[in-house]
């Protein structure tokens, strides 16, 4: 049965996250020692013992992610639970994480990338986010017209994202409403992420991108930006940058994986928010996710009253 590699990006992060999975496995906590390491600072410390607000910060959040799945593919390659892909994908952020997991990208250089992808994202922090439920997506392309905001994250039929400016989310807020969403909810975030406002983000990463050494990755890398597979490394260079201020499509990824005969995804990272996403777009797949596989990873799992709360409120973002 062909397998795809999915991983998440924020808003599946928690104070805690992969502490056990480093007490336990020697492997795991080699990776969190590289990115301290490279990092020049105790992220570890601020994954495991946060406060939750330093976990929440764009330019830590972005690393802490990649770092906690890696550690997370690692162990499960490691005890033979994770199949040889067809293909691989990840949620925005989540792609870089793909690109290291699938020996395309070095794990130094890629968390160099998303450090500075965070602190660019930080920088030029603009507008907001709002969560749009129960109009499809058509309709909501209509209304990102009309507004002059834009869509941002294509999640899962029904759950669709629009980024901009304040004044553009107001007037698309009052319209979807009156087309007939269910729910329009305000995002926590303080920025227009997967929108033109973030364009300025990708002039400031390329050069560093530019710089890194690519491999072509060991399945082809559904992009974000257009669900193409892709393997060659400069064309993956592009993708990544291009996504930054374009519409996560996660739905056509998905569709994408399984037209190249993907029947079961495993979703390699903290928590499960991939996996509510997958079955909503393809009824039957069938989802593996890390934290299931190897239930330590959860052991330092807060109750979801507690837990910190990314990008996207369950719907995803960076």
């Amino acid at each position: 049965m062909s397998v795809a590699w999915v991983f998440p990006g924020q808003g599946s992060q928690y104070v805690g996250m992969g502490r056990a999975l480093a007490q336990a496995e020697p492997a795991a906590r080699l990776i969190f020692e590289t990115a301290d390491r490279v990092l020049g600072f105790r992220l570890s410390q601020i994954i495991f013992e946060g406060p939750a607000e330093e976990l929440q910060a764009t330019r830590n959040q972005q690393p802490a992610l990649l770092v906690v799945s890696v550690a997370y593919a690692r162990v499960l390659q490691q005890r033979g639970l994770l199949p040889a892909p067809c293909c691989i994908a990840g949620h925005s952020l989540g792609e870089y994480t793909a690109l290291v997991v699938a020996e395309s990208l070095a794990l130094d250089d890629a968390l160099r990338i998303v450090r500075r992808r965070g602190e660019l994202m930080e920088q030029y922090a603009t507008g907001g986010m709002i969560a749009v439920i129960g109009l499809d997506r058509a309709v909501l392309e209509e209304i990102a017209h009309a507004t002059g905001a834009e869509v941002a994250n294509i999640n899962a039929p029904g759950q669709i994202t629009l980024s901009g400016t304040q004044e553009a989310l107001a007037a698309a807020t009052t319209l979807a409403r009156e087309r007939g969403a269910r729910r329009v909810v305000p995002l926590p975030v303080n920025a227009a992420f997967h929108s033109s406002l973030m364009r300025p983000v990708i002039e400031g990463l390329r050069p560093l991108v530019a710089g890194v050494a690519l491999r072509p990755p060991i399945a082809p890398l559904i992009a974000n930006v257009d669900a193409r597979p892709r393997t060659d490394p400069d064309e993956i260079r592009e993708a990544i940058l291009a996504q930054i201020a374009a519409p996560v499509r996660w739905i056509d990824v998905v569709q994408a994986a399984v037209a190249l005969g993907a029947q079961t995804f495993y979703e390699v990272g903290p928590g499960r928010v991939l996996a509510g996403l997958i079955p909503r777009i393809v009824p039957h797949a069938t989802v593996h996710t890390a934290e299931a596989l190897l239930p330590e990873c959860a052991a330092d799992k807060p109750t979801p009253r507690t837990r910190s709360r990314g990008e996207e409120v369950g719907t995803r973002e960076s």
